[in-house]
């Protein structure tokens, strides 16, 4: 059974939700943001399903996420690469990580996988940061306000705002 979609919903997390799909995709984002490309290296990777993966790149490929290249002609076979829209994403992979690397998700051993500075090798976290400043911002220091595509719905949301 398919879960409701976000239509009309006033939401920029909801709309990139739907984009994105699920958390399969997710994990085919991860893969393709570390340059996996080839069918069969995506499904080794994610030991999806045959069918949850075809659907999943076609899921994305319609939603501008992923390109499907031909590599080879005879047997014709493709390779899917991450669009400008769908390196986008990385912010989303790299939070998540993150997160699953404070919270111990993969296990005691610590991160199965780190991000460092090409440049200088030093480790890399993604951050809040002031956009006419660029300092960082603490959590406590986040304030949501209605941006200008807020509806009623958002603006009800806001009021349960602790000021």
């Amino acid at each position: 059974m398919r879960s409701k979609g976000f239509e009309g919903m006033a939401c920029s997390i909801a709309g990139a939700l739907a984009v994105i799909g699920d958390r399969w995709a997710v994990l085919i984002l991860r893969d393709l943001s570390l340059g996996l490309s080839k069918y069969e290296d995506l499904r080794r990777s994610t030991d999806v399903t045959n069918a949850t993966l075809s659907d999943r790149l076609k899921h994305l490929e319609e939603n501008g996420l992923v390109e499907r290249r031909r590599y080879q002609v005879n047997p014709e076979r493709y390779e899917y690469v991450l669009t400008s829209k769908g390196r986008d994403t990385t912010l989303l992979t790299q939070a998540l990580l993150q997160i699953g690397d404070k919270w111990s998700a993969s296990g005691d051993a610590g991160p199965p996988l780190k991000f460092v500075n090409r440049k200088t090798g030093g480790a890399v976290k993604l951050a809040l940061v002031d956009q006419k400043t660029g300092e960082a911002v603490r959590l406590g220091d986040l304030q949501p306000e209605p941006g200008a595509g807020a509806d009623d719905l958002v603006h009800w949301r806001m009021t349960f705002l602790k000021k």
